[in-house]
């Protein structure tokens, strides 16, 4: 495998392990297997973090089928306009981003293996992007946009590519088993589940380490919460109308004293419909109205505070600003759109990614006028590095 020219931030971590994660096609082959098995959840995302910052993942550059695609961390600081690239420096991230928030201009984000990688580099930064520290997750982590989760004390939750929820010490220093897909779903709440895959990992506003997956069992939503050494499900209670569907967990974020999540739930006759859900801090749910998705699907995901949205494959976005707000339909989104941002307050912008060209847009009206569109806000040169990783 040929890494990015990129300086390798991360080099002295990953040191003791990269003889192992570039070497066996074999051990890649039964990875690649254990990723087709999960969930194919949209890895675009956006985070926004009020007072602070906004993140966004998106897809660069060109054919995955190539290598030739790259995914790209942006920032926007708290009273900026402008978004800047702040992906960390670090092995060739065609696999893609995840990232979590450690409060303020605070992140961790992890590199998704691709090709032969076995592991999963992190990078943790404090100033919004500018500097970069390295950590590691000796296992390749999940392809889904709440593979990663941060807690207080710096307790970092991993999903894996091989289905195991792992638990990091403080700071990511040190790395232990938490549970599996196989152990998690031989639980009482498990069985009662009839858990399939893990889909989002994400600590309760207390700290409580929380795993979502995909229910066969109709009616049960599938977030588990783990306290005194055992599994419980702690997710909400569908209504009358949704209680023949099966339902599974999109994405998984907390932020301040609220834990916020997009459930895909699914009719026996094969209608889909999309429900957001949020958490107190006691642990009681509130769950939006559904929104149909008429065979659209979600291609990425955004969150902030109360507020979470979508961008679907037919060009359209929706939002909804807590349980009690109906689903907003927004204007059609500009062409190649790959993130949904919402805030600070009720501010909404997008990204587009047209190759290594990334444009910033916001949703407002002209002066003078009612009409609510999408106005250019800038236009950055990516430095994608074709041909680096084939």
């Amino acid at each position: 495998m040929t890494r990015s020219p990129r300086v390798t931030l991360a080099a002295a971590a990953l040191a003791t392990v990269l003889a192992a994660g570039c070497g066996s096609t074999v051990a890649g082959a039964g990875r690649a297997a254990a990723a087709r098995a999960q969930a194919r959840l949209p890895l675009a995302a956006s985070l926004t973090v009020p007072g602070a910052a906004s993140w966004a993942v998106v897809e660069m550059g060109g054919s995955s089928s190539k290598f030739e695609n790259f995914w790209q961390l942006v920032a926007r600081r708290a009273g900026t306009a402008r978004w800047t690239l702040a992906t960390p420096p670090g092995v060739a991230d065609n696999g893609g981003l995840v990232a979590a928030s450690l409060g303020g201009a605070a992140l961790v984000t992890g590199v998704n293996p691709s090709q032969d990688l076995q592991f999963s580099p992190l990078a943790t930064t404090r100033d919004g992007g500018a500097h970069w520290s390295p950590g590691l997750l000796p296992a390749g982590l999940a392809s889904l946009p709440s593979a990663l989760a941060a807690g207080p004390g710096g307790r970092l939750l991993a999903i894996t590519d091989r289905g195991l929820a792992e638990m990091s010490a403080p700071g990511g220093a040190s790395w232990a088993r938490l549970t599996s897909l196989a152990s998690l779903a031989a639980t009482p709440a498990g069985r009662s589940c009839g858990l399939s895959s893990l889909t989002a990992a994400a600590f309760s506003p207390s700290g409580v380490p929380l795993l979502a997956g995909q229910c066969a069992s109709r009616g049960v939503t599938g977030i588990f919460a783990y306290s005194g050494g055992s599994w419980r499900l702690a997710g909400p209670a569908l209504p009358a109308g949704l209680a023949r569907r099966r339902v599974s967990v999109l994405r998984l974020s907390t932020a301040g004293r609220s834990t916020a999540a997009l459930l895909v739930t699914a009719a026996p006759g094969g209608e889909v419909s999309l429900v957001a859900a949020w958490a107190s801090p006691a642990g009681h749910w509130a769950l939006s109205a559904p929104l149909p998705l008429n065979g659209a699907r979600v291609v990425s995901t955004a969150a902030a505070a109360s507020t979470v949205g979508v961008i679907l494959s037919t060009g359209l976005a929706d939002t909804i600003a807590g349980p009690a707000a109906p689903w907003r339909q927004l204007p059609a989104l500009p062409a190649h759109a790959a993130a949904l941002v919402l805030g600070p307050g009720t501010q909404v912008s997008a990204l587009t990614a047209d190759g290594s060209i990334l444009t910033g847009w916001l949703l407002a009206a002209p002066a003078g006028t009612r009409n609510v569109g999408w106005t250019r806000t800038q236009v950055m040169k990516v430095p994608v590095p074709y041909g680096s990783s084939s």
